[in-house]
């Protein structure tokens, strides 16, 4: 009995925790979004980390350059696919021989997380590939995150992201160890943006196919979210508009490249699905078998999720069909299940299905699953994970 003598209810509970970035600026030219934020700061020393082919290929770095003036200390490219540790030391380098006092991204997802571990780098005194090593967050036996992490970063990031996967609102990073092939995590609170710009414009000059697959990247956090048994109605209703946002976005994107406002939509959906990640919600199986597939076999991370999210979905059925009603409806085409929606949805926008298209063989799969016990994600699939075979049940589905 409750204290006024009505029956006892048994409330749902939880926490949400927000993270440090202070600005979002979104529908606005990067340049002078930029420039209006070194002033604000008062950086005077402003790095730019850029993708290669936006420098090389395009006048839209050059743009940034010229707004920020005399602020633009640097221009630093060269970050491959998946941030391999030696790309980022090199980029710690620049910084540190620009005597940066804000450090700026412009590019996808390994450009941004490169950024961001630039900045704890140079707080830790990274002077070598090995010095990363005792910085990267590890996963002890019992599946609980071991943060070495004290300290973080004293200069800080803003990000102007031109893919979809919405790692620049993470106050966590990713990089590959080169000697091992392993992705590995590195987190701190301060490590998250100060600020972010999101310019459709920029967009534009991205590569279709990476445009398409990350935004179904962003589409699997909403996926992941809404399929979970520990998130809760602020996250579902985060995940429940970005699903669909990104589905008119990304449709339109495809339709016509030129469309801002459907890029706009999809910029806004990607924020809106990393809102829950960053609130506490885990994500499953999808994605941590996904960071292995990255880091290990060279897949893209958007083409991941591409693959593996309605593999996953079809997977955890038996244990989550409750969930996958929302996501169902989300997705919308008249599809018996979720997976299935997914699935046409992502065969849709013309992206990869399984493994095979994109180079990875059963021979590979054991070192995958292998490598996916350790990462924190798998221990929070809504179905149990409960050793590798099921680890390779999942990549065998997506063969």
């Amino acid at each position: 009995m409750s204290e006024d003598g009505g029956t006892a209810v048994q409330l749902s509970s939880g926490e949400v925790t927000f993270t440090e970035t202070k600005r979002v600026v979104f529908g606005r030219p990067a340049g002078e979004a930029l420039r209006e934020q070194a002033e604000a700061m008062g950086a005077r020393r402003v790095l730019l980390i850029v993708s290669t082919s936006l420098r090389k290929q395009t006048d839209a770095v050059a743009r940034i350059e010229s707004a920020l003036g005399d602020r633009h200390a640097a221009t630093f490219d060269g970050i491959a696919p998946h941030a391999p540790r030696s790309d980022v030391l090199r980029a710690v380098e620049a910084a540190r021989a620009a005597r940066a006092d804000l450090i700026v991204s412009v590019g996808g997802g390994s450009v941004t997380d490169a950024t961001k571990i630039v900045a704890l780098a140079l707080r830790h005194g990274v002077r070598r590939v090995e010095d990363f090593e005792p910085l990267r967050t590890r996963v002890d036996d019992q599946g609980r995150a071991v943060n070495p992490l004290t300290e973080g970063p004293d200069v800080r990031v803003i990000c102007v992201p031109t893919t979809l996967s919405g790692g620049e609102f993470n106050p966590r990073s990713g990089a590959t160890d080169e000697a091992t092939r392993h992705k590995q995590g590195y987190g701190h609170p301060a490590m998250v943006p100060i600020a972010i710009v999101l310019d459709p414009a920029l967009t534009v000059h991205t590569p279709e196919w990476v445009w398409l697959s990350t935004g179904v990247r962003a589409v699997d956090h909403c996926i992941e979210t809404l399929a979970s048994f520990r998130s809760n109605d602020y996250a579902d209703g985060l995940a429940d508009s970005a699903l669909r946002l990104l589905v008119e976005g990304l449709r339109r994107a495809k339709a016509d490249a030129r469309d801002l406002e459907g890029r706009l939509k999809c910029q806004i959906g990607a924020w809106q699905a990393m809102m829950p990640v960053l609130a506490g919600v885990p994500m499953g199986a999808s994605h941590a078998i996904g960071h292995v597939l990255g880091g290990t076999c060279g897949v893209p991370h958007g083409y991941t999720s591409c693959i593996l999210s309605p593999v996953v979905l079809a997977w955890n059925a038996q244990d989550d069909a409750s969930r996958q009603r929302r996501i169902l409806q989300c997705l919308g085409g008249g599809h018996a299940t979720a997976s299935a929606a997914l699935d046409a949805f992502v065969r849709g926008l013309g992206m990869p299905r399984t493994l095979a298209e994109v180079g990875v063989g059963e021979d590979q799969f054991g070192a995958v699953a292998r490598y996916a016990m350790h990462d924190l994600w798998l221990r929070s699939n809504p179905r149990p994970i409960e050793s590798q075979d099921d680890v390779l049940e999942i990549l065998r589905m997506a063969a």
